[in-house]
């Protein structure tokens, strides 16, 4: 959106259309690229800290064209992407493995339509989701939102961008690093074997060929903007303009406000008022009232205790 408001107020010049550099083999648009590049920098800062003897990457193959409709078929693949991937997997880790009604895992899932077939509903991935036994019997002919469940209706319509943006650089990263490659069910399969819960934790440690190994607890690892950028679109009769001024305080940085110690949400009042939160609650305070006490960093480490075996998601071992 800014480069293409750029490109409209650039009337000193001739429009300049084959400067994009996109002919070339295994060119990746601008975005892509980012998210390429923060998994490598994850990457080689996980090999910094830790002694990696080798990597796994589990590539995953998604066709969002059956996510999309299920009875696809044929000629009609012609015109889309990929193949081969199980609608049922999709929903289950979509929602979490949890009803979507009534919060409850670990229990029988069954596939669910939002608006029920009799009632003319689709079998497309947008109109299902998954519930337990119980919830799917209450429901019955009515739809989400007669149930009184209509959020489910706006996670039903996920945007299927993460998949995409797996089936197009994952051959790219596992070049990249050198690693090795798995794929799902393989991991799938020796999970089960291990007798182990499905999470992102217990996938990694199998896909590192983890058995009975002590483990240490998993690690969050956020990826938050470090810049205050923004465009500012409400002077009416004005043109937009920029705020381009790096207040004292970026999202992600670690504060003290009476003894207690916050994260930093945000900047306002021209730098003098500061956002902060933490797992209680959230707050406005004044800029004079916090101390800082870390800058944070792109890429962000939170522990999380399981009392299991666990390690950081990804295959590094």
């Amino acid at each position: 959106m800014y480069r293409r408001g750029r490109r409209n107020k650039l009337w000193y010049r001739q429009p300049r259309f084959m400067n994009r550099g996109n002919n070339g083999e295994g060119w990746f648009a601008s975005s892509i690229r980012h998210k390429l590049q923060t998994h490598l920098t994850l990457i080689e800062k996980l090999k910094r800290i830790l002694p990696v003897s080798n990597i796994v990457i589990e590539v995953a193959s998604f066709d969002t064209r059956k996510m999309r409709n299920p009875e696809i078929s044929g000629i009609e693949y012609q015109q889309g992407e990929l193949q081969g991937y199980e609608i049922r997997e999709y929903l289950l880790e979509k929602f979490r493995r949890e009803c979507v009604y009534c919060g409850k895992s670990g229990i029988p899932l069954e596939i669910e339509h939002l608006t029920p077939k009799s009632r003319g509903g689709p079998d497309t991935v947008d109109n299902l989701a998954i519930a337990c036994h119980s919830c799917n019997q209450e429901k019955n002919n009515l739809t989400a939102e007669e149930f009184g469940h209509p959020e489910v209706r706006e996670k039903a319509s996920k945007s299927l961008k993460d998949a995409a943006f797996m089936n197009t650089v994952r051959w790219k990263l596992t070049q990249i690093t050198g690693s090795q490659h798995t794929f799902g069910y393989i991991t799938k399969r020796n999970r089960i074997s291990l007798g182990m819960d499905k999470s992102h934790a217990n996938d990694a440690f199998v896909i590192a060929g983890g058995n009975e190994q002590i483990r240490t607890s998993p690690f969050a690892v956020t990826q938050r903007r470090r810049n205050n950028r923004t465009l500012q679109i409400n002077r009416k009769g004005f043109k937009p303009s920029i705020r381009r001024k790096r207040y004292g305080l970026q999202p992600g940085d670690m504060v003290e406000f009476r003894k207690d110690r916050y994260s930093v949400v945000g900047m306002h009042c021209y730098g003098k008022q500061a956002v902060i939160r933490n797992d209680e609650k959230k707050m406005d305070v004044s800029m004079k009232k916090v101390r800082l006490v870390r800058y944070g960093k792109g890429l962000q480490f939170q522990s999380r205790f399981i009392p299991s075996r666990g390690v950081s998601s990804g295959g590094i071992r």
